[in-house]
């Protein structure tokens, strides 16, 4: 049966207890020694100044009685006077002490003893002492005599008689006193004792109760404390009860409950770190495949360019050439059919190299393409990977303007190149015509000097396009660097944090968790 009170309650009970115990011990122990001090005090003040007086009176009367016996056996002693006068003062003393026990306080028994002492002391004073004093005083031998003989002894016994019954009722008075006294110390001894014992045996209780209610939930704690050190977090912790002991259990299950808590929420994050780990693993290889195909790709189109390079500064020769021939031509009339001839072999050469421009304006454009996708697919790994990804949407966003800037200049040249072929086949159409007739043949001349200057013109501008091609490329080239450095600090930092979430989660694993409720 669990105990509702707590542990405060029963301290103050057993304080309680302890203090009553104490009071009745120390109230019984005032009254005793009030008790001895009343019979002390009546001893010292009534009983023994009692006997004193009344001791005090039967000498002096007793002193008197042998001064006058002295005196009336020897009459003749020259001291009479000085021992009758001394007779008289004994006399005197025995009235002063009666005086002193009168005065003191008397209970009824005594006051009827004490009556009895006084009746027989006047008797003896006036019928035998004082009598006898005149007769000695007159020097009445005969008178004095007769009063020794008749009235002296029987009065005097009859006063000790009841002086004696006197003292032995203050003798009396004197040991019940001291049997009082006794008995109220024996009395304030056994409850004095009785206390002690009583109080050795509510602390003895106390002790067992405190050391049940407190020693044993606190090494119930301390087992519990080490269990949790050792990790194990399913061990019950009894919670029942009202006291402050059982508030700490209370305390310590709140504290393991939380702590699994914790542990179970750390151990199911390290485990979804470690998932999302291996996806970010494995997309940072795929993401390094495909910029391993990008730099290929981008190899390709450096080559592609180059090639295009030499086309369009041959065909620039060409261009400057034409234009020679045609100023030539001006001059020199007779040498039309041959500068028409050149000049049709010139067109062929300018419209084979417009075609191959156009393919690898075509090619340029395609690799302008996948650059995009690529550029689309590395911001979507970015995005995937959140925080950590988004200096990489950075860089996949600059491919992916390189990429459309490509594929614009692409668009340009394929432009300029339709534009040239146009007008290489203006130029074959003129020629054409300076073969039928060669009354236009300077006109036709001047048509085709114009045409090289516009030819020369577009291939300057197409060795533009493809010097921005080239800065283009040159361009993708070092994203692309950029993108594998990132794809290598991405695959490193997703290895470093596999390897922290193993650790987190070896650490956790020391946590025995259960599946049985952690509160009881």
């Amino acid at each position: 049966m669990k105990c509702k009170t707590t542990i405060r309650q029963r301290l103050t009970a057993t304080m309680t207890l302890l203090g009553l115990l104490i009071v009745v011990a120390g109230v019984s122990g005032l009254y005793g020694m009030s008790r001895v001090h009343a019979a002390m005090a009546d001893i010292e003040t009534n009983i023994m100044p009692s006997m004193t007086a009344i001791a005090d009176t039967q000498l002096a009367l007793c002193r008197a009685r042998l001064v006058l016996d002295r005196v009336a056996m020897h009459p003749e002693l020259p001291e009479v006077d000085k021992l009758l006068a001394r007779a008289a003062n004994f006399a005197t003393l025995s009235d002063q002490a009666w005086g002193r026990y009168l005065a003191l306080p008397q209970d009824a028994e005594e006051a009827q003893l004490a009556g009895e002492v006084d009746a027989t002391r006047k008797q003896f004073l006036e019928q035998a002492l004082l009598p006898l004093v005149e007769r000695l005083k007159a020097r009445d031998g005969a008178g004095a005599d007769r009063i020794i003989m008749t009235r002296m002894q029987p009065l005097f016994t009859r006063f000790s008689d009841s002086a004696a019954k006197l003292t032995e009722f203050q003798e009396r008075s004197n040991r019940q006193h001291s049997l009082e006294s006794q008995a109220s110390y024996s009395t304030l001894r056994w409850v004095t004792a009785g206390a002690i014992g009583v109080g050795v045996v509510l602390i003895a209780l106390a002790s067992l109760a405190l050391a049940r209610a407190i020693l044993r939930p606190i090494q119930q704690a301390i087992a519990h404390f080490d269990s949790i050190a050792d990790g194990n977090l399913s061990n019950p912790i009894p919670t029942g009860g009202h006291d402050e002991m059982a508030r700490l259990m209370r305390g310590l299950a709140g504290m393991q409950a939380r702590l699994a808590s914790t542990v179970g929420k750390v151990r199911d994050g390290a485990a979804a770190i470690a998932t999302a780990t291996a996806e970010i693993a494995t997309g940072n290889a795929d993401l390094s495949r495909r910029t391993e195909q990008q730099a290929a790709s981008l190899e390709e189109a450096a080559a592609s360019l180059e090639q295009l390079t030499a086309a369009v500064k041959h065909n620039a020769d060409h261009a400057r050439q034409s234009q020679q021939l045609a100023s030539a031509a001006s001059d020199v009339a007779h040498k039309g059919g041959q500068i028409v001839s050149g000049v049709v072999n010139t067109m062929d050469t300018i419209r084979g190299s417009s075609s191959r421009i156009a393919e690898i304006t075509g090619v340029i454009d395609g690799i302008a393409f996948q650059t995009n996708i690529l550029a689309l697919n590395a911001a979507v790994e970015a995005a995937r990977a959140g925080e950590q990804g988004r200096g990489f949407a950075v860089v996949a966003g600059e491919v992916r303007n390189l990429a459309q800037r490509s594929a614009v200049a692409a668009r340009d040249i394929k432009q300029l190149i339709a534009d040239s072929t146009a007008q290489v086949d203006s130029g074959s159409k003129l020629v054409e015509q300076a073969g039928v007739t060669m009354e236009q043949i300077v006109a036709s001349i001047r048509q085709v000097a114009d045409s090289m200057s516009a030819i020369s013109a577009a291939g300057q501008e197409q060795e533009v396009g493809i010097q921005q091609i080239n800065r283009t490329v040159a361009e993708l080239d070092g994203a692309t660097q950029q993108n594998s450095a990132l794809v290598e600090q991405a695959a490193a930092a997703s290895e470093s944090l596999r390897d922290q979430a193993g650790v987190l989660a070896s650490a956790v694993g020391a946590f025995r968790l259960g599946t049985r409720p952690l509160l009881a």
